[in-house]
């Protein structure tokens, strides 16, 4: 009888979907460098499941695994200060650097290889306004900032620390200040982001950017 169960409960489950999960759970393992004991693993460890629990078909099973994590989710934002619902989209290779503080809205929406950290909020301008910022691929966001609205950010940006982003954000540029003063980015910069680990990439293209350095917009780290 036990047999019949796990054997129901297993088929009610997607193969793409069972898969997907623990794909998604070692690459981002792999994304933190194998620490299992980082707090931005252990999010993303309650993203995931929150995510995979919308593919089991028993009504009952899902809503037993919606409770389970509806648990896990607050749990994660007590030990961790992280908000990060699964009704938002995270791509591959998401990093969250410096714990706390984080609040990501069920609208936004992040491509591959974003990297967030401590202070930042990607949500709502307004409560009447549902919308929250879609982001593109390699997009590496600075403490502190926050990223509101129906605002779309390229691939290739940088955010720097404490900037407040409300408009557009085209590819390969860097944001500072508030409100965000856009720049294009160097071409030094492109490179360096992620292959080199590039973390205070934000700041550190800032300070070499004399017309952000007069303007008083750079922002320690």
């Amino acid at each position: 009888m036990l047999k019949l169960h796990l054997f129901s409960f297993y088929s009610g489950i997607s193969p793409g979907f069972r898969h997907s999960m623990f794909d998604n759970i070692r690459a981002d393992l792999r994304s933190y460098k194998g620490k299992w004991w980082e707090q931005g693993f252990w999010v993303m460890l309650v993203y995931r499941f929150g995510r995979w629990r919308y593919s089991v078909r028993p009504a009952l099973l899902r809503k037993a695994f919606s409770l389970l994590y509806r648990i896990a989710h607050k749990l994660i934002q007590i030990v961790t200060g992280v908000d990060l619902p699964c009704e938002a989209e995270v791509g591959r290779n998401f990093i969250i650097d410096h714990f706390g503080g984080i609040i990501v809205s069920g609208y936004a929406k992040f491509g591959d290889n974003c990297r967030i950290r401590n202070g930042v909020s990607v949500g709502l301008r307004r409560v009447e306004s549902p919308c929250a910022p879609v982001i593109g691929h390699n997009v590496d966001i600075g403490t502190g900032a926050k990223l509101l609205g129906a605002i779309t950010i390229g691939d290739n940006v940088l955010i720097g620390a404490n900037a407040v982003v409300i408009t557009d954000v085209p590819s390969n540029s860097i944001a500072m200040g508030v409100p965000a003063i856009i720049k294009p980015r160097s071409p030094r910069a492109k490179e360096d982001q992620f292959g080199n680990g590039f973390e205070h990439a934000p700041q550190q293209e800032a300070m070499n950017d004399p017309a952000i350095t007069r303007n008083g917009l750079q922002s320690r780290y």
